[in-house]
């Protein structure tokens, strides 16, 4: 894992189409804002998560076998 120190307004390149830059900073909590093209999702862990388990669930996966 990468780690990186980034102020208000700067940002973090990935590739080279998908910049991320700090939006605020406020207390414990940062905003970010994302660009990337339409055909890279982006989502946040949590729901992430729950798009991989209602796919699994749809192909009768359980989450033990993964």
């Amino acid at each position: 894992m990468l780690v990186l120190s980034r102020k208000k307004d700067e940002k973090i390149i990935i590739g080279d189409s998908i910049s991320i830059m700090v939006i605020e900073i406020r207390g414990d909590k940062v905003r970010l804002g994302i660009d990337a093209p339409r055909e890279v999702s982006v989502h946040r862990r949590e729901v992430y998560d729950a798009i991989q388990s209602e796919k699994n669930r749809e192909n009768g996966v359980s989450a033990d076998t993964q």
